[in-house]
């Protein structure tokens, strides 16, 4: 838990820096926010396992979102943990996990030039046991150019009968 604390106080740092360079002025006009947007992630899921050994999980994500204006948008956020893994479940029996789908439906509001907070419920399907999650986050849009973005994150998985995760990821998104 203490390395990611470590990790997420790395990338606000980071994120803070990259805010405050000087930004060039185009003529070319700016995106509007609108539209739908598809993001690529790689990233490693913290599983918080009561009684047994935490292990970090690889994990790879697909997001499709739609953004009504520049501040408010919908989001369906796809990962897969592509690892085998044992939970515990609420009544305390062990749960072999082989790589877990996550689905979740987003509301996402974007502040601060860039900031992104997400909220949304989910569930998390493997062929044993599922679990209903709801997800809380934050994301950062850095543009690289007009279309494409960088998009680090850190995500809360909370599931409402098992076991909770910390996600943290960096995408390469494109408006279209």
């Amino acid at each position: 838990m203490k390395n990611i604390t470590i990790a997420f106080f790395l990338i606000v740092a980071n994120i803070c820096i990259l805010q405050a360079q000087e930004h060039e002025h185009h003529n070319e006009k700016e995106h509007d926010g609108r539209g739908f947007r598809i993001v690529g992630v790689i990233g490693h899921t913290l599983v918080n396992n009561e009684g047994l050994d935490n292990v970090f999980v690889p994990s790879w994500g697909l997001d499709f979102e739609y953004w009504f204006n520049e501040r408010w948008g919908i989001g369906l956020h796809n990962d897969v943990e592509i690892e085998t893994f044992v939970i515990r479940n609420a009544e305390n029996d062990e749960i072999e996990r082989v790589n877990p789908l996550v689905l979740t439906l987003d509301a996402l509001y974007q502040f601060g030039n860039g900031f992104v907070i997400t909220l949304g419920p989910g569930v998390e399907l493997e062929k044993e046991e599922s679990f209903y999650l709801f997800r809380f986050g934050i994301e950062y849009e850095k543009d690289i150019s007009k279309s494409f973005y960088l998009l680090p994150n850190l995500f809360l998985d909370q599931r409402f009968d098992g076991y909770n995760t910390w996600n943290i990821g960096l995408g390469i998104g494109m408006r279209l």
